[in-house]
């Protein structure tokens, strides 16, 4: 068994934060198509929005994401100048004013923004949009750079959630990834966001970094758990330097191989286990009576570009450069460099680049690939018929099934498809063999494990 899962481990497939994932995205879809979604919208349900924020005041040579460095104030200042317009702009082609359930703000790191340009863009993201009782407001951010007086922003803005990348914290990793943080620095930005009324505090820890060993991991997670995060995330470095460029200043050489890749991540949700966090989906862990967990529990869990989530609205609005936003009938992502995003807002366009309109298929096999990466297990035919489709569509349309459960991923039985505890290390390899759209051998994704 461990050959077979060595072997899948090495796959490089999706994450699953959307299904038909973003590469499959095209320019046939623009404005115009994402204006008659946006007017579509059932005023009477909640959205959600994501505001990205591309700056970093740091270069953190493992990251994907896209990112500009913070080397001056004024651009900052004028990103957020437009974003507040493209605020209104969004408003404007909404069919009324709508309730916002959740609001996450990343990057990037959002709070490389002034305090008060953080603070006049939440108002003017309040001005348009009402707050649903209870709702999530969640920001990004980098310990390195949270200062006083952001923190004081945060806490008088009601955020209830912080996430901190924390990933290791042995210093010869943080060498390695130029991110070089202390635990005391982030334990005082932790402390500091408590302090001001933000309860909801997550960490997103890294294997497979460079450099990084099973006992790096563990001491890194047995620092954390003294800074008690209610969530903690637990990825395995995707190293793609053809696409982002900043990881070819790794040195490939540094990087454990796949066998030392799964012990890591055996040994660190062990650790995270034995502390008394539940795991959730694939690689998030969080406090039993956490609302996630509790979602979890319940069948309730979701999965969106932040990864796991309590938000079940219809619809996911994206603000700002390369942002991705989701609506019933499609995905749209916005112009990814900050310069031609402003100007398509200044001119009063929506800044959309890319999307793709959604087939009844996709929204069936979507549905089904969310479902094994929240929960793990899926009815096929109780699928289907949700859609109106034919309840054996996946004899003919899913043909890897057979191997998955030869291989002991996953027990198949009938309609109904449950992945194995051995395949759970796994589950973005059982999700992917949904994905109509995915050519391994055109594959550009992170591997499995």
């Amino acid at each position: 068994m461990n050959q077979i899962l060595q072997t899948y481990a090495t796959r490089a497939v999706p994450r699953y934060t959307s299904y038909p994932t973003a590469p499959h995205f095209s320019d046939a879809v623009g404005a115009r198509d994402y204006a008659a979604w946006l007017a579509d919208l059932d005023p009477a349900e909640p959205v959600s929005l994501y505001l990205h924020v591309p700056f970093c005041r740091q270069l953190c040579w493992y990251c994907g994401c896209n990112m500009k460095l913070a080397s001056r104030e004024a651009p900052i200042a004028r990103y957020a100048e437009t974003l507040g317009r493209e605020v209104d702009l969004l408003a404007y082609h909404l069919p009324g004013r709508m309730t916002l359930g959740h609001l996450h703000w990343g990057g990037g790191t959002p709070t490389a923004l002034a305090p008060g340009d953080l603070e006049a863009l939440m108002h003017r993201v309040l001005a348009r949009f009402d707050l649903a009782t209870g709702a999530e407001l969640a920001i990004e951010s980098d310990p390195r750079s949270l200062n006083t007086p952001m923190i004081a922003s945060i806490g008088r803005l009601g955020f209830t959630r912080a996430s901190f990348g924390v990933q290791e914290f042995d210093p010869a990793v943080q060498r390695a990834i130029n991110r070089v943080q202390p635990p005391e620095m982030v334990r005082q930005a932790v402390d500091g966001l408590r302090d001001v009324g933000v309860n909801g505090i997550n960490f997103d820890l890294i294997y497979g970094l460079p450099y990084q060993t099973v006992d790096t991991l563990v001491e890194t997670i047995r620092l954390s758990l003294e800074m008690a995060p209610d969530r903690i995330a637990l990825f395995g470095y995707a190293h793609v330097p053809w696409m982002a460029k900043k990881q070819r200043l790794i040195d490939p050489a540094a990087l454990p191989g796949a066998a030392a890749r799964m012990e890591q991540a055996k040994a660190a949700e062990e650790a995270i286990l034995a502390a008394g966090y539940v795991a959730i989906g694939l690689d998030h862990f969080a406090h039993p009576h956490d609302p996630l967990a509790v979602a979890a529990a319940s069948g309730r869990l979701r999965r969106n570009f932040q990864g796991y989530t309590t938000d079940d609205a219809p619809a996911l609005l994206g603000l700002g450069a390369s942002s991705i936003g989701r609506t019933p009938l499609g995905y749209v992502q916005n112009l990814t460099e900050t310069g031609a995003w402003a100007r398509a807002v200044e001119s009063g366009k929506l800044p959309v680049a890319k999307g793709i309109g959604l087939t009844a298929e996709d929204r069936l096999r979507g549905e089904v690939i969310e479902a094994l990466m929240c929960m793990a297990e899926v009815d096929l035919r109780d699928a289907a018929l949700r859609h109106d489709l034919q309840p054996d569509w996946f004899e003919d349309a899913v043909p890897g099934l057979g191997r998955l459960a030869r291989d002991g991923l996953i027990r198949w039985d009938g309609s109904r498809v449950a992945i194995t505890h051995d395949g759970r290390p796994l589950m973005r390899v059982v999700a992917a063999a949904f994905d109509a759209y995915l050519q391994p051998e055109a594959a550009r994704h992170s591997v499995a494990v």
